[in-house]
């Protein structure tokens, strides 16, 4: 599950390369929309958000129905270390599932930042940041 979040991690990774492409310079904007430009981009964004968001959820109510599953297994045979091992196995995945939603939340902040920040920068050039 790793790789695919790093793989659809790509757009906020590279935000600022995406703008940089997708956002006319002074010499396209009469060639390019760039309120639309933008608008697509932030769809893009929000979509990848709330994909991401919803594998990762997912990823969570399975694997926290798993690990109940095995801890009730576990009270009817303590002495199962197989059992004990596949328990501490899924609960270990399942806190790391937990960790991907607070790093969800730090990339998606991130790229919201970016965007707003150049943006604002582009559409209004005389405003302080």
């Amino acid at each position: 599950i790793q790789e695919l979040l790093r793989v659809m991690r790509t757009i906020d990774d590279r935000i600022v390369h995406e703008l940089n492409t997708t956002i006319p310079t002074a010499s396209f904007v009469g060639k390019v929309d760039p309120g639309q430009t933008c608008k697509e981009l932030y769809q893009s964004l929000m979509d990848s958000h709330t994909n991401r968001e919803r594998i990762i959820k997912n990823c969570i109510s399975q694997t926290s129905a798993v690990v109940k599953t095995l801890k009730e297994e576990r009270e009817k045979a303590p002495e199962d270390a197989a059992l004990l091992k596949q328990l501490r196995k899924e609960q270990t995945k399942l806190k790391l599932m937990q960790s991907e939603l607070n790093v969800e939340e730090v990339v998606n902040d991130r790229s919201w930042k970016v965007l707003s920040h150049l943006t604002v920068m582009m559409f209004c050039p005389n405003r302080q940041s």
